[in-house]
């Protein structure tokens, strides 16, 4: 921290992350003035681990929302750093990312938050084509400067400022399986069709069923060079598009 003198919060929302919690933890612990964790509830073990750390890690117990953004936007209201790192516990910063960020000389500048490059880890190898790279999220933002619109699971923070892009990339590890993927996948989904049914929207058969799939996987496979990825690549297209088909069943069961 020699080269930092603004304090940096390093917030990571959990809820039941036992066996992720120290990916972030580990990765970037020493470089934080303060770790907080903005928990939903866990039962495992995740804040038994996370205290472990040190007593740099405070705990926000809270309710568990299905837009689990709104525990990133209660870390921005109960942070005390001047500056926030957010991680997802099955995120890390690469060394290469961790020492760019040891560099930084954030007193007196006039930037306000800073997008990081990720790297997805999918069935064994990060996908670097298909769009899924460089996947750029803003994580490194002036508490002060920013908010979430909570509108959208997938959304990025919005900074009130300027905001520039560190060269190194984050490494999301959320797929080290690929159940854990469709895990994923389906909750994704299910909260895309709530959506829709909160919406009062009814979603248009020949679109989620045919358009949307067929132009989602053309545009990941073959404009966005996903066949480069290989097999993974392929699969990671064709999930994409058929999660279409998902939405359009859930809403239906949904009674939109």
């Amino acid at each position: 921290m020699a080269t930092r003198s603004p304090t940096l919060t390093l917030a990571i929302p959990t809820f039941n992350e036992e066996k992720n919690i120290r990916i972030p933890l580990d990765s970037a612990y020493d470089i934080a003035d303060e770790v907080l964790i903005v928990d939903g509830g866990s039962t495992d073990k995740t804040v038994e681990i996370a205290k472990s750390y040190g007593n740099k890690v405070r705990v926000l117990s809270v309710d568990n929302p299905s837009n689990f953004l709104i525990n990133k936007q209660r870390a921005i209201e109960n942070a005390n750093g001047e500056w926030i790192l957010q991680l997802d516990a099955d995120e890390r910063l690469s060394e290469e990312l961790k020492e760019e960020m040891k560099n930084l000389k954030l007193d007196g500048s006039d930037v306000s938050g800073f997008w990081i490059p990720r790297k997805n880890w999918f069935l064994g190898t990060y996908l670097m084509k298909g769009g899924a790279y460089p996947d750029g999220v803003l994580r490194l933002y002036k508490r002060q400067k920013a908010h979430f619109k909570l509108e959208n699971v997938h959304e990025n923070v919005i900074i009130n400022g300027k905001t520039a892009w560190m060269k190194n990339a984050l490494e999301h590890l959320a797929d080290p399986t690929f159940i854990r993927y469709l895990m994923r996948w389906h909750r994704y989904n299910t909260f895309d069709a709530e959506q829709l049914v909160q919406k009062g929207e009814k979603p248009c058969a020949p679109c989620y069923l045919f358009g949307k799939p067929l132009l989602t996987f053309l545009s990941i496979y073959l404009r966005h060079k996903g066949f480069m990825d290989g097999w993974p690549g392929f699969v990671w297209a064709f999930f994409s598009s058929i999660r279409y088909w998902e939405i359009y069943r859930k809403a239906g069961i949904k009674k939109v």
